[in-house]
């Protein structure tokens, strides 16, 4: 099942990630695990970039889903630009997009992902309102 990146989007974050050689599978592709953990990187980056940091001891952002869209395959050496997006907030939870693409390929699509996050009072392993200051920035 193939998730589509919504049109309605807001642009937040880009990110470069350069292929490693030990990124690749046996086959001289980028193995599948690595689109995840540049997702996952561009993620924590723009978060971080943001002053989000979670703390067990108090409140932040949890994935509780993730999927990603392969179209082409990357092969070393090269470096993936991450362009992250967001959708509309409820009232804990928002969903981000992410496109993947080669910098020497501008404008090719490689894969796309995304996760749905919900934000979290950690020690009580609840979800609770986003805060206002997090909102307003992906509105």
């Amino acid at each position: 099942m193939r998730i589509e990146i919504p049109a309605q989007k807001k642009w937040v974050f880009d990110k470069t990630i350069s292929i490693r050689w030990g990124d690749m599978d046996a086959m001289g592709h980028l193995n599948n695990t690595s689109y995840f953990r540049f997702l996952e990187t561009a993620r924590i980056d723009w978060m971080t970039h943001l002053g989000c940091t979670p703390s067990p001891t108090g409140e932040g952002p949890v994935i509780i889903n993730a999927f990603c869209n392969f179209y082409k395959q990357f092969e070393y050496p090269g470096d993936v630009l991450i362009k992250m997006y967001v959708s509309e907030p409820g009232r804990s939870s928002f969903e981000s997009w992410a496109t993947l693409e080669r910098t020497d390929m501008p404008g090719v699509i490689h894969a796309t992902g995304g996760a749905t996050t919900v934000w979290v009072d950690f020690p009580k392993q609840k979800s609770v309102p986003m805060p206002q200051w997090f909102k307003a920035i992906i509105s």
